[in-house]
């Protein structure tokens, strides 16, 4: 309710100035030429995606790293588990050719 009755007073309250200019996508001043909207191979999703991936679950093992001498065999049982996961997802991706730029 709270986020509604804001668009709200927004809508309300706000200035309007509706030109054809401002109803533009702006591409940085250069008049575009043909479709503005280009299509993308697929790769460069999956190499995203599991960039992104790999990346977040190596930040999720630096707190861990810094407090290795203090937890016991439970947490190293803990993180191994976690990089058996991480390495089954990549071998998943790699015979799937996910990693393969074509």
């Amino acid at each position: 309710m709270l986020v509604a009755g804001a668009l709200l007073v927004a809508w309300l309250v706000g200035p309007r100035s509706y030109t054809e200019k401002k109803g533009e996508p702006y591409e940085c001043g250069i008049p575009t030429r043909g479709e503005s909207m280009a299509q993308f191979h697929v790769g460069y999703y999956l190499f995203a995606i599991l960039f992104l991936m790999f990346d977040v679950e190596t930040v999720f093992l630096f707190p861990w790293a810094a407090i290795c001498k203090s937890v016991g065999q439970e947490a190293l049982l803990a993180v191994g588990t976690f990089l058996v996961i991480l390495a089954l997802g990549l071998a998943y991706a790699w015979k799937k050719g996910a990693l393969r730029w074509k």
